[in-house]
């Protein structure tokens, strides 16, 4: 995992592990710590916006069980979503 030195960042990251249930953690947890350094300013307040959506959601949102809500179908939920997509087995 990267220090990060911008708080906003490290507070994204902290909350991306501690969401409350655990399958929404895995999901985004190994996300942030990938990506979190490279987000640009625009898709860090989009993932700050996703981080306030609720777990069960974001979890039907990624799975596709429910349609994404127009505020949170951003570029950023599209990374997170092709962060999560496996072509071929993952473990070789």
């Amino acid at each position: 995992m990267t220090q990060l030195s911008d708080p906003r960042r490290r507070r994204a990251l902290f909350r991306s592990w501690h969401r409350g249930m655990r399958e929404t953690d895995l999901l985004m947890g190994p996300f942030a710590d990938a990506e979190i350094a490279n987000l640009s300013e625009a898709d860090l307040a989009d993932y700050e916006l996703l981080l306030e959506a609720q777990d069960r959601d974001i979890l039907t949102w990624l799975t596709g069980e429910a349609e994404i809500p127009s505020t949170y179908d951003t570029p950023v939920l599209e990374k997170l979503r092709r962060f999560h997509t496996h072509a071929g087995p993952i473990h070789i």
